[in-house]
């Protein structure tokens, strides 16, 4: 979804506008799961990184800009662990018991009329 609101700055209020939000690269070069007996699911991620595109707008009193912001996620590492109980009918079902993750490298590159 979009995203947009306002803050207050040293410049008044700042309106802003984050849209057209797209993951456009995932990568999962460390990837593993195995079962924990009586117990569920963990699934390890290692080394991945993301790529996410979007346009931006920003509006104060003195100015307004926009343009587009291409973030770089890497270095990510996930551990999530899943239960695996039966329903009432006896059926598997799923669900996420712990999850850590942690990002290294965050690059942002901003691009704007300015």
């Amino acid at each position: 979804p979009d995203l947009s609101g306002y803050e207050k700055s040293g410049l008044g209020n700042v309106n802003y506008n984050i849209s057209r939000i797209r993951i456009t690269a995932v990568e999962f070069p460390s990837a593993s799961i195995s079962l924990i007996p009586r117990a569920g699911i963990k699934l390890v991620i290692g080394n991945a990184s993301l790529t996410i595109d979007t346009n931006w707008n920003i509006r104060t009193w003195m100015f307004k800009d926009s343009g587009r912001i291409t973030v770089y996620i890497s270095k990510v590492f996930v551990t999530a662990i899943f239960s695996t109980p039966l329903d009432s009918r006896g059926r598997t079902s799923i669900s996420l018991t712990s999850c850590r993750t942690t990002s290294g490298d965050i690059d942002i590159k901003l691009n704007g009329k300015s």
